[in-house]
């Protein structure tokens, strides 16, 4: 039972971290129709940033306010210089973009900071909880993930569902021309959708990072597994995405712990598939599906 009941733990940590990432693909598909495919480099910059300023003597919170900005910048000038362009086209072409803004970023990352293995603190202890002679697999830093998570998901839904400011980049997304008619200044609210997307990639890569080792690859993995997560729980919904990451870390910690880590890419592999098929726009969409 206890075995049992940390593989849950470690599921629900890792859960976290996928959903912190797919909460950042969300909002910008929210904001923009646009899957980004460079939001993790994009994180993963933003956290090499961090860690120069916690190299340099800054404390742990202090590099974390600096990522933060640093994805709000980097969000925005990808937008008005790299997919500016192309707005208004095919959507293709953005997603073009972005896979070739991941194999840019990857690169200069490489160039800028080096290529070796890299230690990232954390905020808080990642030695897990004790209770009489048993210890769970629920860290500090594991708490601090969750609720961060959670955070994010309230204020984004606030964002969309409370605030004219999210009304205005939901129309911006969905139809620019009549957003347009509407008085709507379309073009802030794709740089603004870019630059609060770029501002939460840039906290799941440093929750990521935590008691871990950086390099310019360490989010790659994140990518196929985060994307899976939005999917699961349905491209347009952050509450989806949360309970997508936490559901794919769960059946995953199950997996590695009784069956072994090799087979957690078929896993995922089949998980995506089932709820494609009985569910094409994910658990929590709102999306209609018209068959033809």
């Amino acid at each position: 039972m206890h075995q049992f009941v940390n593989i849950v733990l470690n599921g629900l940590s890792l859960g976290m971290i996928y959903a912190a990432f797919a909460l950042a693909l969300v909002l910008i598909y929210r904001a923009t129709r646009i899957i980004n495919f460079a939001q993790a480099p994009m994180a993963m910059v933003s956290t090499f940033i961090a860690l120069t300023v916690i190299e340099a003597g800054g404390s742990y919170w202090l590099a974390l306010a600096v990522a933060l900005v640093s994805g709000f910048v980097l969000g925005a000038v990808v937008e008005r210089v790299i997919v500016r362009p192309v707005e208004g086209k095919s959507p293709i072409n953005a997603v073009i973009l972005t896979l070739g803004l991941f194999t840019a970023l990857h690169a200069l990352a490489a160039i800028v900071f080096g290529s070796d293995f890299r230690s990232f603190p954390a905020p808080f202890g990642m030695r897990g909880f004790q209770i009489g002679e048993q210890t769970y697999a629920l860290t500090g830093f594991g708490i601090f993930t969750i609720l961060s998570v959670l955070t994010v998901m309230v204020v984004l839904l606030l964002l969309f569902q409370r605030t004219t400011l999210g009304l205005k980049m939901r129309a911006s997304a969905f139809n620019q021309e009549i957003a347009r008619l509407l008085g709507v200044r379309v073009g802030r609210m794709l740089t603004l959708g870019w630059a609060l997307a770029g501002t939460v990639g840039a906290l799941s890569g440093v929750l990521i990072a935590g008691g871990n080792f950086i390099h310019p690859a360490y989010m790659d993995a994140v990518v196929v597994y985060g994307f899976a997560a939005a999917v699961i729980g349905g491209l347009d919904s952050a509450v989806g995405s949360v309970v997508g990451g936490l559901a794919l870390g769960i059946v995953f910690s199950i997996v590695a712990g009784y069956a072994g880590s090799q087979l957690l890419p078929l896993t995922a592999f089949a998980v995506l598939i089932a709820v494609l098929l009985l569910k094409p726009d994910g658990i929590f969409s709102r999306t209609a599906t018209r068959r033809v």
